[in-house]
């Protein structure tokens, strides 16, 4: 092999290694890029922020803390679904996940005020209610505690 072939040899070899650590930071680039939310979730999220920008007195954003709502607030907001251009199913799925959760179970302290889609008083939460908040408080610390205390597996 003469000097000219090693050289053009070399330089294929360079090529190569510049392509393949193009394609490396890529893949890095693409691995820190936050993926896509599915449609469920792109729908979840849509229709949570439409009852906030509808009724922002009932639904307020982060970081104002949640506040409870009137019981049987979902027939005030299924009736309002054609008004506000939605499925019936994506409010309620939205609706059920505001509520279940810390944020909104933090809220949830006995004689706190509820509130209806306007923000005006509507009821207070009962002494039950607030118990029952506590109690899926804890299950929920439970099952998380338990599952950190699995081994994991590796492949």
């Amino acid at each position: 092999m003469g000097f000219e072939e090693l050289a053009s040899l070399r330089d294929e070899l360079v090529k190569q290694a510049a392509a393949e650590k193009s394609t490396q930071l890529q893949k890095k680039v693409d691995d820190k890029t936050p993926a896509k939310k599915t449609g469920k979730a792109n729908t979840l999220v849509s229709s949570i922020g439409l009852l906030q920008k509808t009724f922002p007195l009932a639904f307020p954003k982060k970081p104002a803390a949640k506040l409870p709502l009137k019981i049987g607030i979902h027939r005030d907001i299924l009736a309002h679904a054609d008004q506000l251009g939605t499925d019936k199913n994506h409010l309620r799925t939205a609706l059920k996940a505001w509520c279940w959760g810390h944020r909104y179970w933090d809220c949830l302290t006995e004689d706190a005020v509820r509130v209806d889609l306007q923000g005006n008083p509507a009821g207070q939460v009962t002494k039950a209610d607030a118990e029952q908040a506590s109690k899926l408080k804890a299950e929920r610390r439970k099952r998380s505690e338990a599952a950190e205390a699995l081994p994991t597996e590796h492949a």
